[in-house]
């Protein structure tokens, strides 16, 4: 008979190592102990809109407080380029 119950480490909960107001954007700093990767996320409780960034552990608590900053560097290049040309052409 095989064991299959799963593995502690896939099984292991989210942790939330912080969690922050700033007007309506609620920001979260979660940890995820199975993959050992860390996971901002924002929600804009009066739209619903938000967004989730995997961020590396050095850049945790940066990020944490900057997360728009991480957002522009996490989006599309080809989205970004095709903006910036947008304002240069006028």
């Amino acid at each position: 008979m095989t064991d299959t119950a799963p593995s502690p480490a896939l099984t292991a909960p989210i942790r939330e190592l912080a969690q922050r107001l700033s007007g309506t954007d609620e920001i979260l700093l979660l940890w995820h102990p199975a993959t050992e990767q860390v996971e901002l996320s924002v929600l804009d409780q009066a739209t619903g809109a938000g967004f989730h960034i995997e961020v590396a552990p050095t850049n945790a608590i940066d990020s944490f407080y900057h997360p728009y900053a991480y957002a522009v560097s996490h989006e599309n290049s080809y989205r970004m380029e095709r903006d910036e040309r947008t304002i240069i052409d006028g």
